[in-house]
């Protein structure tokens, strides 16, 4: 019981955090509410962090996921 208690903790803190991570400030020269007040530093297109971050999320389950079913599996034979 305690183990899945932190297994949860250690879920909700990791949901938590990527949720908030989700807040990025704006760019410089932009004021918050959308209206740009001058160019940006280095003036070039911005990186397409989101597509990347959700493959390492994806690559990391499954790597997870192929570790507890081969635990499992030496588990039960």
């Amino acid at each position: 019981m305690k183990k899945a208690l932190q297994y949860s903790f250690l879920t909700a803190f990791l949901v938590f955090s990527m949720v908030l991570s989700l807040n990025a400030q704006p760019h410089a020269g932009q004021q918050t509410t959308g209206t740009v007040s001058g160019d940006r530093i280095g003036g070039g297109a911005g990186a397409p962090v989101g597509s990347g971050t959700l493959l390492l999320i994806g690559l990391a389950a499954l790597y997870g996921g192929k570790k507890a079913y081969a635990m499992r599996k030496s588990l039960e034979g």
